[in-house]
């Protein structure tokens, strides 16, 4: 059984999923500020546990290991990878009759520095569902790559700072990985940093990278800095800058001007709406909540067959899990 109280709430053991108010009991997904707060106890997996630590100080956790159930009350939980950053996890709640599998931010697809996500088959699914409209079809990713590598490459052939805007939490790794795995090193702003050394005592290896020092400026480097809308303190020396940012939203006609940036690249570590559309086919779900995501995605979901719903406070949710 659960219920919506402002988020998603496994009711019969009182866990709170998501949720930015702090509570007794709360699962965290990943580590970005909009899924978390201080709660009296967390769960999550190790990974999100020390990103956890990092910005909110050390708390009280309980760890889930990917792939190992653990029985809470009557309930059985188990995380599992969600691919959208490293440690981000689904939650699959089952009572030994029915599953719920909440996905939380999430990925299909391959990630160069987060764990691979493969949904199980539930009968309740609560999606989130940032892009779900069919303009959110993302290019291949290997498509996306090579044209990141691309307009860094030609900005460093002409004397110009790649700067990649990109979450500090996240893309910037993603970002670094794939730089550094075609030969290109990179600088990271200081706050990029810190999440950065995280990673790598989390057997996340980001290659040839280091922090940016003001008095050394970039040299023949690709810059990672956090985006224009992130409040950090700006890097001196980068005096002739070639602006990217990296995001799903680079789908949107205009973006490069609305991010005010020189390029936008579709790099996201969000599903796409085809992914959307794969992870109900996999989960193969008696009934569909959408979350994060536009309402018109829950009528596309209806003409497909599906029981789909929007998960709101409009809908004050019991479901039996007896």
């Amino acid at each position: 059984m659960f219920h919506y109280d402002r988020g998603l709430k496994l009711t019969s053991i009182d866990l709170a999923v998501d949720f930015r108010r702090r509570q007794p009991r709360g699962f965290i997904s990943h580590a970005h500020t909009d899924h978390m707060a201080k709660h009296e106890l967390a769960f999550c997996t190790p990974a999100t546990a020390a990103l956890y630590h990092y910005r909110f100080g050390e708390r009280p956790v309980r760890k889930m290991e990917f792939g190992v159930a653990q029985k809470w009350n009557e309930i059985e939980l188990t995380a599992l990878p969600a691919g959208h950053v490293l440690g981000s996890a689904m939650l699959l709640a089952s009572d030994g009759n029915e599953r719920l599998l909440y996905t939380g931010d999430f990925k299909l697809g391959p990630s160069a520095t987060s764990e691979q996500a493969s949904p199980p088959k539930a009968d309740v699914l609560v999606m989130e569902s940032t892009f779900g409209d069919p303009k959110y079809r993302l290019p291949p990713r290997e498509e996306v790559i090579a044209e990141l590598l691309r307009i860094v490459t030609e900005a460093l052939d002409r004397g110009s700072t790649p700067l990649i805007q990109a979450y500090v939490l996240g893309k910037a790794q993603e970002v670094t990985k794939i730089l550094t795995s075609a030969g290109i090193r990179v600088l990271q702003h200081p706050l990029v940093h810190r999440i950065s050394q995280i990673y790598e005592k989390h057997n996340c290896s980001l290659g040839n990278y280091a922090e940016y020092r003001d008095d050394e400026g970039p040299g023949q480097c690709a810059v990672v800095v956090p985006p224009m809308t992130q409040k950090a303190q700006r890097l001196r020396g980068i005096n002739n800058p070639t602006t990217i940012a990296v995001t799903g939203w680079a789908m949107d006609p205009g973006a490069k001007f609305r991010l005010r940036v020189d390029h936008a690249v579709p790099l996201s570590d969000h599903a796409d709406y085809d992914d959307l559309l794969a992870c109900v086919e996999l989960v193969q779900p008696h009934i569909i909540y959408c979350t994060h995501g536009p309402e018109s995605f829950v009528g596309r979901l209806q003409k497909l067959g599906h029981n789909a719903h929007l998960l709101s406070a409009g809908r004050q949710l019991r479901l039996k899990f007896a």
